[in-house]
């Protein structure tokens, strides 16, 4: 019989804590090597952990929403399956009785006529609508193939996960079920049923199983501003709460200075006009414009690495690497800054499979901590929701980002040996935020020139 302590894993170089989001297993259940057992938060991505040894997790060391350090215990797991079934209610008569900080813990048992039992018959039902593009696990998958459940019923399976994720409880239930079609029929079918359950929230009976009645400490929270009839309350998301503490904590640290360029880029419409159809084809991929940018930003960069630092009390931190972020929106209004490494050495091939692999793993909310470290510069296309140019914010530690206009049809003067001409060119604005404490005016100016410069000397026979 051996007792094994899960430690909380390192999830990336600069990470050094979770929040611990919701566990998805609970004292007593029975779990497989690789199962997810938890899921964390950092401030870089959200994610499930999984278990390193088989058994049956007998003690919870932390609860959900408090934060621990990379490498601290989390739970104990009984590895010895055989004897650690039955220990486990033993286990949990002790746990409720005492623990390490002597706080009682009293598991829930859901009782017959239990609203909460009720509602957790319930999820068994399929979902009134599809979930397309939801974060599958890879055990789920797994379970998925082997019993030949296909994705479009996987996205009509109901999820007691955070954020409505299939967990494995979920699709074993579907599977013992008898695995019928989880089609749109079949969910008009479930939804009266579902609209029966009670509106306690669901979370509810998931969580509180073998949870102490009493938390650590916390704060109070601050109390809820009053509204009006006609007035709406919303609360902050965890991510929308982070964005809004850094883009604070960046203009209190960096005093920014925006510098704008118009640059002349026809040849590269021209080009991409010319090439998005057959690139399409054979990749199955969008040609953006986006790889172009970093391209551009790239090169500049190598004319002036004074752009491509960080600032640590009095001294400059120059970097080697040119790593490019790109923000991407998300589908829930937030953002996101995935990092493309060394963004210098690929060419615009290898740009354009980096930009959209990482854009699409983004909104599936299937970026791993590695894809968001260590970024060096910033891009953000503003363009892309048709604003013509922008005032971005530093991600810090970073001193610069671009922001890229909307392209527009501009009558302009054309130089010829003939004399000059007028006609229809393709404009957009570059707008560089840098910190004025280690970028002056002179570098910040030059630097978007010269990426401006880049873009207008593109070569409209680059191949792709």
């Amino acid at each position: 019989m051996a007792r094994v302590e899960m430690t909380m894993p390192k999830m990336g170089e600069s990470i050094m804590e979770g929040t611990v989001l919701k566990w998805l297993k609970q004292v007593g259940d029975t779990i497989e090597q690789d199962e997810s057992v938890l899921e964390v938060a950092t401030d870089k991505v959200d994610t499930e952990v999984p278990a390193i040894h088989a058994g049956v997790l007998q003690e919870i060391l932390v609860q959900e929403g408090q934060v621990v350090a990379v490498g601290a215990p989390i739970a104990i797991v009984e590895t010895d399956a055989a004897n650690a079934g039955a220990s486990a209610p033993a286990a949990a008569q002790a746990t409720a009785t005492s623990s390490d900080n002597g706080v009682a813990a009293v598991p829930y048992l859901p009782e017959a006529g239990d609203p909460q039992a009720n509602q957790a018959q319930a999820v068994s039902a399929p979902a009134a609508q599809p979930q397309p593009g939801r974060f599958y696990s890879p055990l789920v998958l797994s379970i998925a193939r082997e019993e030949g459940i296909s994705m479009a019923d996987l996205e009509y399976l109901p999820g007691t996960g955070s954020e409505g994720r299939v967990t494995k409880k979920d699709i074993l239930d579907y599977v013992a079920g008898g695995k019928k079609p989880l089609g749109a029929a079949q969910a008009a079918a479930a939804q009266p049923a579902a609209q029966q359950a009670p509106a306690t929230p669901a979370l509810q009976a998931a969580v509180p199983a073998a949870q102490p009645v009493a938390q650590t400490p916390a704060a109070a929270p601050k109390a809820a501003p009053s509204v009006s009839g006609n007035q709406e309350l919303i609360e902050m998301d965890r991510m929308r709460k982070m964005i809004a503490q850094r883009m604070v904590d960046s203009k209190r640290i960096s005093p920014h200075v925006t510098s704008f360029v118009e640059a002349d880029v026809t040849d590269i419409v021209n080009w991409r006009n010319k090439h998005k159809d057959g690139y399409k084809k054979r990749e199955g991929e969008n040609l953006t414009f986006t790889p172009i940018f970093i391209q551009a930003i790239a090169r500049a960069i190598q004319d002036f690495p004074n752009i491509n630092v960080s600032v640590e009390g009095d001294y400059i931190i120059k970097k080697r690497d040119i790593n490019v972020g790109v923000a991407v929106a998300l589908p829930s209004g937030n953002l996101i800054v995935p990092v493309i490494h060394n963004a210098d050495q690929l060419n615009l091939n290898g740009l354009s499979k980096r930009v959209n692999d990482l854009a699409n793993r983004a909104r599936a909310n299937k970026l791993k901590p590695e894809d968001l470290e260590g970024g060096t510069y910033t891009v953000s296309n503003v363009g892309s929701f048709g604003n013509v140019m922008g005032t971005p914010i530093i991600m810090q530690p970073q001193v610069a980002i671009m922001a890229v206009g909307a392209i527009k049809k501009k009558p302009a003067v054309i130089e010829t040996p003939q004399g000059d001409l007028i006609g229809i060119r393709h404009f957009m604005f570059l707008s560089h935020s840098y910190d004025h404490r280690v970028v002056d005016g002179s570098l910040g100016g030059q630097f978007v020139r010269r990426v401006a410069d880049y873009l207008e000397q593109f070569d409209p026979n680059t191949a792709i």
